[in-house]
């Protein structure tokens, strides 16, 4: 088995119950700097001191996690912590360089596309305003169906400029964001796109505000209760929660609209997946702003949690951590 391990293409290092190197593999010399029987008892916490692989070790490895290798920042490794026996651990470290690379390429195709996409419908959509249905009775119909289209497409472009940007910022302007009136925008905004047809709540209990990006949270915010809006029958009921939990504070939208089956539920913020593509369409959403949602929390080292029951509603919770809470700022 040792002989399987050595030639093992991954980085492996046996560690004991205090985090020292009791065993590694070559591929450990290779993508991580270590040797073997040099490093016998080494601390890999001091060992990788100042290096991403040395903070995750001092935090702890829950979950895999890529981080820049400390031999060449270029060299991407996922990096998974296996706890084996008493108190002992396996760290893995698996080169994904490649796979850097291509989602790399998917990002700036994507981007790329994107802004050469947004002139020309700006254009179109421009020409389509000056056009006046009164002129050409019969066309009425299909000119509101092209502005539309046109409009849905301008906004997808627009969502896929915000996606690309949030993948490649790695971190956020750190501002005081006042809670208060940020919700009461988010009402302001739900009221506005519900034209009188939903009863719309706020709940601000918690008593506090984040520290974040005053932008990007009123991005992933608006995200939800838009999507509540749309997906809302008339005459149902909208609540936005901004309330305490036992580990921070959380920002809720709940509603009493068509809910969502369990087995969709895992898969709500890939991109463009839909639940239901002709209610999706129908009421103006582009596929994208789940996606948004869970890239904003991910910045806000924050979580998407989603509970639904069909026919009854959903209620949509972005969780933060006591680190992101600040008192209430009484004079703004």
């Amino acid at each position: 088995m040792r002989a399987a391990a050595v030639a093992f293409p991954d980085a492996l290092a046996l560690l004991d119950d205090a985090g020292r190197v009791r065993w590694c593999n070559r591929a450990a010399e290779r993508l991580l700097g270590l040797r073997w029987p040099q490093d016998r008892g080494a601390d890999l916490v001091e060992r990788f001191a100042g290096s991403a692989l040395g903070e995750r070790l001092k935090r702890g490895i829950d979950d895999s996690e890529e981080i820049a290798s400390p031999l060449d920042a270029a060299i991407r490794l996922s990096v998974d912590a296996i706890a084996i026996g008493r108190g002992q651990r396996v760290l893995l470290a698996r080169d994904i360089s490649h796979l850097a690379r291509l989602e790399q390429m998917r990002r700036d195709f994507v981007a790329n596309v994107s802004h050469e996409l947004r002139t020309p419908l700006t254009v179109i959509h421009g020409y389509l305003e000056l056009l006046d249905p009164e002129d050409v009775p019969a066309l009425a119909p299909v000119l509101d169906e092209m502005r539309t289209q046109s409009r849905r497409m301008g906004q997808i472009v627009e969502d896929l400029l915000t996606l690309s940007r949030l993948e490649m910022q790695r971190h956020i302007d750190e501002e005081h964001v006042a809670m208060s009136p940020l919700l009461a925008l988010l009402g302001k905004e739900a009221r506005a796109l519900s034209q009188d047809r939903h009863r719309i709540t706020i709940d601000a209990a918690a008593q506090c505000d984040l520290l974040g990006s005053q932008q990007d949270l009123h991005s992933a915010f608006s995200n939800l209760v838009s999507n509540a809006v749309r997906y809302t029958p008339a005459g149902g009921q909208i609540a936005i929660i901004w309330r305490r939990t036992s580990t921070g504070a959380e920002f809720a939208v709940a509603d009493s609209g068509y809910g969502i089956p369990a087995e969709h539920l895992a898969r709500l913020t890939e991109r463009f997946y839909r639940v239901s593509s002709s209610r999706s369409r129908s009421s103006g959403g582009t596929g994208l702003g789940l996606s948004i949602v869970k890239h904003v929390l991910s910045l806000h080292q924050a979580h998407l949690a989603v509970e639904s029951v069909v026919d009854h509603g959903s209620t949509f919770s972005c969780r933060f951590g006591a680190e992101r809470l600040l008192t209430v700022d009484t004079e703004s």
